[in-house]
């Protein structure tokens, strides 16, 4: 005889249990979200108003329209700043698409380990930027790290130390911010390497196409998605680089490695300017404002993409 569920006497349908856990989780998080909107929201709606205003050891209310970004503009700091983090988001851009591109298509040689591999390539990911910061700063330090190390081995001429030279020391942070971020960048355009269809691969073999040529006339082309969200990523990490320049550099030798928010904290605690600190800070949301954009519109771009396939 078949075994039959007798429903318990006053237990709530399922549905009706799953809307109550629903409602109580909105509940929930009504606070965090008044914080969220009160903390971030209305503190970035003040700087704004306050970069049009003649602030300066406190908020204040006197209106002077574009003054602050004229005289933001017209300064060398700012000059100076804004060119290296156009010069270290350029370099980082394209050797963390260089050197992530290398690692996945290493990983997609079926090799062993992976699992390792991949651990290995991720880790300094999970690292803040001040802790990679502090590394890349011991390991480029010419008492300690590897200028030291290479002439232990026997080249007594070896000279390797950046982070002292104005001229070279972007280059130390590019190392830096590179060895940070290469992993995430392999193992987005991995998936994209592994999401082309076996057939392709089979068809350029039949034709006889070098493996290198696949990959860069084949695969490379078909992984757009990939790569647009490796750039936005990147795009969005390069802009928030002031912790691994202050654990590296401190900005100097001199300024010669200041950045953006380098000059919005040296203008509000130093010169205590607070129009001109949130002019800066103001010009610094513009690219991240636009980026998040652009990454949304990625984001929809992927899903309808996605969902075109399956149809």
């Amino acid at each position: 005889m078949a075994d039959l569920t007798v429903p318990v006497a006053g237990a709530a349908p399922p549905a009706r249990r799953r809307r109550k856990i629903q409602f109580q989780a909105i509940i929930a998080t009504i606070p965090m979200i008044g914080i969220a909107i009160s903390v971030f929201f209305v503190a970035i709606l003040f700087t704004i108003y306050w970069s049009f205003t003649k602030s300066g050891m406190f908020p204040g209310w006197v209106w002077v329209g574009l003054r602050q970004y004229e005289i933001l503009w017209n300064t060398n700091n700012w000059q100076i700043a804004v060119s290296n983090i156009w010069f270290f988001g350029a370099m980082s851009l394209v050797i963390n698409l260089i050197v992530g591109f290398l690692l996945a298509v290493f990983m997609d040689q079926n090799i062993r380990q992976e699992s390792l591999f991949r651990s290995i390539f991720l880790y300094p990911f999970a690292m803040s930027l001040y802790v990679t910061g502090l590394a890349w700063q011991w390991i480029l330090d010419p008492n300690l790290g590897l200028q030291v190390a290479v002439r232990s081995w026997g080249w007594t001429d070896f000279q390797f130390a950046p982070l002292g030279d104005p001229k070279q020391a972007m280059i130390g942070l590019i190392l830096g911010g590179t060895w940070q971020g290469a992993g995430v960048t392999m193992a987005i355009l991995l998936a994209g390497v592994r999401g082309v269809d076996q057939e392709i691969w089979k068809a350029a073999k039949i034709d006889g196409i070098p493996t290198w040529k696949t990959y860069l006339y084949i695969v490379i082309p078909m992984m757009r998605g990939a790569i647009a969200t490796t750039l936005v990523l990147q795009l969005t990490g390069i802009i928030r680089t002031f912790d691994l320049v202050v654990s590296m550099t401190g900005g100097g030798p001199g300024i010669a490695t200041w950045m953006p928010a380098m000059y919005v904290i040296n203008a509000i605690q130093s010169k205590l300017n607070v129009g001109q600190g949130s002019a800066a800070a103001t010009m610094m949301l513009a690219p991240i404002a636009v980026l998040l954009f652009i990454r949304a519109i990625v984001s929809w771009w992927n899903k309808r993409s996605a969902g075109m396939n399956v149809s």
